[in-house]
């Protein structure tokens, strides 16, 4: 099995992908090739809404793609888009011609277009033959899909994700109000500032816990991607700030409902001062963890309770030195984990974490072989933590010797390892409620989402997908799920 870890098994000759300088945020961007799509182009009502975008691609190639006419008296909207591909190394952006008139270019409406409800399961489609739903409902929890407005600058495009957002909860039972962890993913570091001014108008008082990283989307023009996890209307939704801990942040240290714990993403910052704390990886890894601990603690946890983790690191040679100082807070099943290559905010931060952490009985699983053979438990992660009616899914890769370089083979074998844990701990992909898909180059989206489609193929989870580096060397496609029945 190759995964995470497989990688850290091995924890030598770790290729270092290419990620974003923080300071100098597009300097790390690659050509971005986008694949003409079939796009649904709706009336002025609308604010260029996209949730995990161009998954409308659905099979179309060549150089124009017709449009799709929702209702509207709205002609010419987009006859083709054009793009040109440098033939060498140098960073450049990509060019996209766009005829006609463009009243709104949207890939995903807000409007949900029904409730699909399979067991204590329920999707919320969103406009579209898509691979992924708005939303999708399970164990007392909403998961929002990853969200992309492409018009208009950070705080235009800030403001209609949270709305967009917003529409969907509420929806799906809830509001945003009662959203409990929000990921955020920033195109460029610089714009952190003018986001989080919009996110203090929306949360003007306990706001949800929040990580921001710097990474890279499908869609031209996007500058955010937003997914969410909500508690539906009533819930219990407890804010957990430590006695003495700085309130100068935007967002929550942690939020309680039941059981759960959802933690903000942390860095190595001083939790009095707010100010960072600068060092190696190793010191900048000691002091997110005596944090999370304290933290924990404040909230009635420990590290025992821990059952899903996302690590974000800003240099990939640093993979094995930021183990060393992870593994030891986790001696007995591990949380499963992902652990990505992205920029982050400060320019000083070289590692963020964000944890999810649930107090009842646990049970840990490790992937299957394909022969059916039993997995080999890893000290570092779990495949997978069953808690409840939850089963909490590690980033999975699918690269091997016979589909090296090819995304759409990676994304079947990774799909059919998650298949093998998913029975392993009695759950099918039927039971999906939230998926992560980290790619290293956005022109494998198309094909990535044919392997997708190929294994899931209807009743999709919420899902969002963002450029990142990953720590396998030839892994081009990594994916998380959180299943519930």
């Amino acid at each position: 099995m190759v995964d995470e870890a497989g990688v850290i098994a091995a924890d030598v000759g770790i290729a270092t992908p290419v990620a974003v300088d923080p300071e100098h945020p597009d300097a790390a961007l690659r050509q971005v090739a986008i694949f003409p799509a079939l796009a649904l182009l709706v009336g002025d009502q609308l604010t260029g809404i996209v949730d995990d975008a161009l998954v409308l691609v659905d099979g179309l190639h060549g150089e124009d793609a017709k449009a799709v006419q929702f209702g509207a008296p709205t002609s010419n909207f987009w006859k083709g888009c054009r793009f040109e591909h440098p033939h060498d190394d140098t960073l450049s952006r990509e060019r996209c011609t766009v005829r006609g008139y463009l009243t709104t270019f949207v890939l995903v409406s807000v409007v949900s277009l029904g409730v699909t409800v399979q067991g204590q399961r329920q999707l919320f489609p969103g406009a579209g033959n898509l691979p992924f739903s708005a939303a999708a409902k399970g164990d007392g929890l909403i998961y929002v899909a990853g969200t992309i407005a492409a018009q208009g600058d950070i705080k235009t495009q800030t403001k209609a994700v949270l709305d967009s957002i917003g529409q969907t909860l509420t929806k799906s039972g809830s509001s945003l109000s009662m959203v409990a962890s929000a990921n955020v993913y920033l195109k460029n570091a610089a714009d952190a500032a003018a986001m989080t001014e919009v996110w203090r108008q929306t949360w003007p008082k306990a706001a949800p816990v929040r990580t921001t990283v710097i990474s890279d989307f499908v869609v031209p023009g996007a500058l955010i991607e937003i997914s969410a996890v909500a508690i539906p209307t009533g819930g219990e939704r407890g804010i957990v700030s430590p006695a003495g801990w700085s309130t100068a942040n935007p967002y929550s240290y942690a939020i309680k409902s039941g059981d759960r714990l959802f933690m903000a993403g942390l860095v190595s910052r001083g939790v009095k001062d707010n100010a960072p704390v600068e060092g190696d990886m190793t010191t900048q890894m000691n002091t997110i963890m005596a944090n999370a601990g304290e933290l924990l603690k404040a909230a009635g946890f420990g590290f025992e309770h821990v059952v899903a983790n996302r690590v974000y690191i800003t240099d990939g040679t640093k993979f094995g030195e930021m183990n060393k100082a992870y593994v030891p807070h986790f001696p007995k099943d591990p949380p499963t984990r992902a652990t990505v290559i992205v920029g982050l905010p400060g320019p000083s931060y070289q590692v963020e974490i964000t944890m999810v952490a649930n107090k009842g009985p646990k049970q840990a699983f490790a992937t299957p072989n394909a022969d059916g053979t039993p997995g080999r438990p890893s000290a570092t992660l779990s495949s997978a933590i069953k808690v409840g009616n939850t089963l909490y899914v590690a980033g999975l890769l699918g690269n091997n010797a016979d589909n090296k370089g090819n995304i759409e083979a990676q994304t079947r074998e990774t799909l059919a390892r998650v298949g093998r844990t998913l029975t392993a701990a009695g759950f099918s992909f039927s039971d999906l409620v939230d998926g992560m898909v980290y790619i290293t180059d956005i022109a494998g989206f198309d094909a990535m989402n044919v392997g997708y489609r190929a294994v899931l193929a209807k009743d999709f989870p919420a899902r969002a997908t963002v450029k990142t580096g990953l720590v396998g060397p030839d892994g081009l496609v990594e994916i998380m799920f959180i299943a519930a029945k």
